[in-house]
């Protein structure tokens, strides 16, 4: 989905997608495919039905018996949610299979990592009408995202609502990911090689120093420039300000480890060196 919706910005670019209706709470989604709409900045075309027909027949043909369980398109660059015209969409495919998807992805505002996607499904206006309030799922796992003000604003609780997205993992995948950052009694033991925090520590100050340099600079441009100027002068650039604070907690933490390291390191070496016999009280020498 994200390649597909990369490939057609700034258009919005829609798709089906083929599953199966596990339970009343669960929809798996094996595969998707594109559709050859293109859609403005706010909405899409309705679908094909000669291109999905088709496609379903091939898909079978494949050895892929799945049904349609839903749809997805694209808005690149302004968050997830349904417009009137996708509202109007989704209508459709409720029409014909009642527990259809909505599925909306940004591929704008994705990053490696995250993804911005969200899935979504009707409130039927009769339950509205008649005062009765949909269905709701509570859960103590936390999965349930906040919504943001711009899906708030385009009817999300009142002519939708949104479906907690979870990927299906194996049991290796499972594994790899919860050991991946695992901690163990053993890391509390372990002491970091003096050379490797003498050269990161002297990165950090060479940054620091490169930073303080910049925000010198900031300052007395701040002071030549004029309010208008201010607001896009620094529009997409790095503040020094903020980056500098990380990096002094990371060096005042690194100073005291480093100098700990360095005296275990001299006091191990000095007392248990046969040269250095007696010159250190209290130290264990080889001969005794």
């Amino acid at each position: 989905m994200l390649r597909h919706g990369r490939a057609g910005v700034p258009m919005e670019v829609m798709g089906l997608m083929l599953g199966e209706f596990v339970d009343e709470y669960t929809v798996r989604v094996v595969d998707v495919f594109a559709m050859p709409q293109s859609g403005t900045g706010v909405s899409v075309e309705a679908v094909d039905p000669v291109f999905q027909t088709k496609m379903m027949e091939m898909l079978r043909q494949t050895g892929r018996p799945e049904t349609v369980v839903g749809w997805y398109h694209s808005h690149p660059g302004f968050g997830c949610w349904l417009s009137s015209v996708d509202i109007n969409t989704q209508q459709s495919f409720e029409q014909l299979t009642p527990r259809a998807v909505a599925v909306v992805v940004d591929p704008i505002q994705s990053v490696k990592g995250k993804v911005v996607i969200d899935a979504f499904r009707l409130i039927s206006p009769q339950t509205l009408v008649m005062g009765q309030e949909p269905r709701q799922t509570t859960s103590n796992l936390g999965h349930l995202n906040k919504p943001s003000i711009q899906a708030l604003i385009h009817g999300l609780n009142r002519h939708y609502y949104s479906i907690a997205i979870n990927y299906r993992k194996t049991g290796l995948e499972e594994n790899m990911l919860m050991n991946l950052h695992k901690h163990v009694w053993t890391e509390a033991l372990q002491m970091n090689d003096f050379r490797e925090e003498r050269n990161e520590n002297v990165e950090r100050l060479q940054k620091l120093v490169g930073l303080a340099e910049g925000y010198e600079k900031r300052v007395k441009e701040e002071s030549e420039l004029t309010p208008e100027q201010l607001k896009t002068r620094y529009v997409g650039k790095l503040d020094p300000k903020k980056r500098r604070t990380p990096l002094i907690s990371a060096a005042f933490i690194f100073i005291p480890r480093l100098t700990l390291n360095f005296s275990l390191s001299n006091r191990h070496r000095g007392c248990w060196s046969t040269a250095n016999r007696g010159q250190h009280r209290g130290c264990i020498s080889t001969d005794d």
